[in-house]
């Protein structure tokens, strides 16, 4: 367990920092390897010189995050001219070999193609340079050691193009998700605002009768119980202010919509013009019912309806199927319905339609469950369950 925490402690460290510690031991490793060289070398500088060079040579890529470009140029620039005043130091050292190869892979690394190939410009003719300033440079050196770093730069250059295309897919996949959520959010928004509409038919057919019965109660009362005339007249008031009311706020929501809310609202009655409808476009449908029909209430009734018009639509529409089978099954407290088809099953393009995530959430204003996936036999399977408990049959 320590050793879990120890790693996840310095991993961090590591990953940032240790392209620095390796600098600082190429830089000690170049100090050594300058200061124990032969007194017959072929070199113009004293040990101590020639550690200064190495240093001021590899130290400019400790600046590479804050100068990207820059510095590892000047390593360049820098190791062309040591070669002008010590044409040996650099073609013999370790360490500055190392460090030329390290810019030449941060220039083909850069984000910005023209200046990555500006930095391949100068790493071509900075390795020409020193090769030409080598005394012991041999004809097959000048295309040789330049195509070396040049190896070296098309690694970076690489390397930056995938990371370039997982960042691209990464955006894709961030994008495809906000759309899916934002399509979601839309669907469901337009759901909620189709059932408003619905529930405002049911609701105000339910006190328009209520209203017109005390209506005709209050009229049939005698002048003896005037007292009770005027409350079930105020009670009659109330109900066609509240209908009153209730017809401005969804006309403010269903703007331009009239036309929809002055539509009957359909039930499981229509059930067979519906699946007349599906046929002559082209689905066979099957429909079985099992167990007692119940008297279900109007809103569950025009739920269920909807959830079989969805399915049946689903497989028309995006199925590629050519039957379906709905099946409404009765218990003393639900109604279950399930539409499958023998399409071609559920895609995983972009996740359920828009029609199936309203559903859902219908089902869930009343309290149901729904589901929606592959079928037993392949095809495409719609279930879902509406309570009805506290219901008469």
């Amino acid at each position: 367990m320590n050793y879990v925490a120890y790693v996840q402690r310095v991993g961090p460290i590591l990953q940032r920092h240790g392209f620095d510690l390796v600098l600082v031991l190429l830089v000690i490793a170049g100090v050594v390897e300058v200061s124990r060289q032969d007194t017959d070398a072929q070199t113009m500088l004293s040990p101590l010189w020639a550690g200064a060079a190495v240093i001021l040579v590899v130290l400019p890529l400790f600046a590479r995050r804050r100068y990207p470009f820059a510095a590892p140029i000047a390593v360049w620039l820098l190791g062309t001219a040591v070669s002008f005043v010590d044409g040996q130091l650099v073609v013999t050292s370790f360490s500055v070999y190392v460090a030329g190869a390290a810019a030449a892979y941060l220039l083909g690394n850069l984000p910005e193609p023209s200046r990555a190939r500006i930095g391949l410009f100068v790493v071509l003719i900075g390795a020409s340079v020193v090769v030409y300033n080598d005394p012991t440079r041999d004809m097959s050196d000048f295309v040789t050691i330049p195509a070396t770093f040049a190896i070296a730069w098309l690694a970076g250059l690489a390397l930056r193009s995938r990371a370039d295309r997982a960042e691209e897919a990464e955006e894709r996949a961030a994008t495809a998700e906000r759309e899916r959520e934002s399509a979601a959010r839309v669907a469901v928004a337009e759901e909620r605002s189709r059932i408003t509409r619905e529930l405002h038919d049911v609701v105000a057919h339910a006190v328009s009768v209520m209203v017109l019965q005390v209506g005709a109660v209050r009229h049939r009362l005698p002048d003896s119980l005037r007292g009770d005339r005027d409350a079930l007249r105020a009670v009659e008031d109330t109900g066609r202010s509240a209908l009153n009311e209730m017809r401005r706020l969804l006309g403010v929501i269903h703007d331009g919509d009239e036309e929809a809310e002055l539509a009957p609202q359909p039930g499981l009655d229509r059930l067979d013009s519906l699946v007349e409808e599906v046929r002559l476009a082209g689905l066979e449908v099957r429909v079985r019912r099992e167990g007692q029909p119940l008297s279900l209430p109007r809103a569950i009734d025009l739920s269920a309806y909807r959830i079989v018009q969805e399915g049946l639509t689903n497989c028309l529409k995006h199925a590629d199927a050519t039957r379906a089978d709905v099946t409404l099954r009765y218990a003393l407290d639900e109604l279950q319905i399930e539409v499958l088809d023998d399409g071609v099953g559920p895609t995983t393009s972009d996740g359920f339609g828009r029609g199936i995530m309203g559903i859902r959430e219908r089902v869930k204003i009343y309290g149901g469950e729904m589901a929606a996936g592959a079928g037993p036999d392949g095809g495409f399977r719609l279930e879902a369950r509406l309570p009805v408990q506290g219901y008469k049959q």
